[in-house]
């Protein structure tokens, strides 16, 4: 072989691993994680502070191993998970709307509602052991389905945009929670009095296992909810007219799906894992009802998740996992000297090179273009 081929075949060869990277979205997120660390360790070097810290509270964080202590504690895996099941789920809740060519970024009001009924039922459910708590999650998730399928409906039917009535919808449910919740007898400003522990997710099982840390049975709440939306979207019939509306709305009715009904039930379904990330957190990470004072932020965060996840289930999973890293470290990093922003900087550097992904997909089609042009030549020779 001549060097000419040998140097058109090694290029050929590189050109078709560039392609398979820039072409899967699992590599590209991958990519933009690791170029998101770069850029924080090159911040953290710049203000005069060791990098090396924040990857031993990253790797505290993940391990439970203090290295500067040479102690173990489980107990931070456990606080790790735990700030990362309300981060899935909402992620979760944006990705499945996603699906249907909608931007929920209702979640944190469809959450918050979820929190609020479950607060409500944890309060004045009946309080018998193994069901009080159920009905707190199935009362959650309806909320949560109702808040978003609401949208949806209005979607649909009368096209109102589901962004401006989702984050007006934001709005309401926080006042609506702040106003019922302080009706309740015994609430303060800031509390409810403490829920039965009927009603409470505690596993003593898993909090064995992490040391008493605040991980509960929302964990497997979680991993059920990331199996149900993997089947419905990629085995069920009522995924692929998600899907379906999600590319074409008109190609889509005119195939006889029902439209208005694909938007409502993906809104709504959206809305049930949004509203079961509310209970978690209300039943997992406290026993007392909260009179809410802000918002929590899970909701506008879950769309980060989805994003960086590619809206997929194993994708969001995995990254709920990185963002409530990050948020979990944030104590750890402080007590090492590393700024607290250095987390907030790198989740938004993450989101930010994230849409790298459509200059990539620019850059495939350009070479698409380009091969098929260089063939046509070929043939007219």
């Amino acid at each position: 072989m001549s060097d000419t081929k040998k140097t058109a075949k090694a290029a050929e060869v590189k050109a078709g691993v560039l392609d398979a990277f820039i072409s899967s979205d699992g590599a590209i997120s991958a990519f933009v994680v690791i170029l998101g660390f770069l850029v924080g360790t090159i911040l953290i070097a710049a203000v005069g502070k060791n990098p090396a810290n924040m990857y031993a509270a990253l790797l505290q964080t993940l391990s439970g191993w203090d290295v500067t202590r040479g102690v173990w504690n489980s107990r931070y895996i456990g606080e790790w998970l735990t700030a990362s099941l309300p981060l899935i789920l909402c992620g979760l809740s944006m990705g499945f709307a996603a699906k249907t060519g909608l931007f929920n970024i209702g979640a944190e009001g469809q959450y918050i509602m979820g929190l609020t009924v479950a607060q409500f039922v944890a309060l004045y459910g009946p309080q018998v052991q193994g069901l009080h708590w159920i009905l707190a999650v199935l009362a959650g998730a309806c909320a949560g389905a109702v808040w978003g399928g609401i949208v949806g409906w209005l979607k649909g039917k009368y096209s109102v945009s589901e962004v401006v009535a989702t984050i007006m919808f934001n709005y309401i449910a926080y006042f609506l929670s702040r106003i019922l919740t302080r009706l309740i007898p015994e609430a303060n400003t800031y509390k409810t009095q403490a829920f039965p522990k009927t009603a409470l997710l505690d596993s003593p099982l898993l909090q064995r296992l992490t040391n008493e840390s605040r991980l509960n049975l929302g964990l497997f709440i979680a991993l059920i909810c990331c199996l149900v939306y993997w089947f419905i979207i990629e085995r069920t019939r009522l995924g692929f007219e998600l899907r379906a509306t999600g590319f074409n709305k008109e190609a889509a009715r005119c195939s006889g799906i029902k439209v208005t009904r694909s938007i409502t039930l993906s809104m709504a379904i959206a809305g049930a894992f949004a509203g079961l990330a509310g209970v978690i957190v209300a039943l997992g990470s406290f026993n007392y009802g909260r009179v809410l004072s802000g918002q929590d932020g899970y909701g506008f965060t879950g769309i980060a998740v989805a994003l960086v996840g590619n809206s997929s289930a194993l994708g969001t999973l995995i990254s709920g996992l990185l963002f409530g890293m990050l948020s979990s470290a944030q104590p750890l990093m402080q007590s090492r000297q590393i700024p607290k922003e250095i987390t907030q900087i790198i989740s938004g550097l993450v989101v930010v090179f994230i849409s790298l992904r459509a200059g990539f997909r620019m850059i495939i089609e350009w070479r698409a273009k380009r091969i098929a042009a260089e063939k046509r030549g070929e043939l007219d020779e």
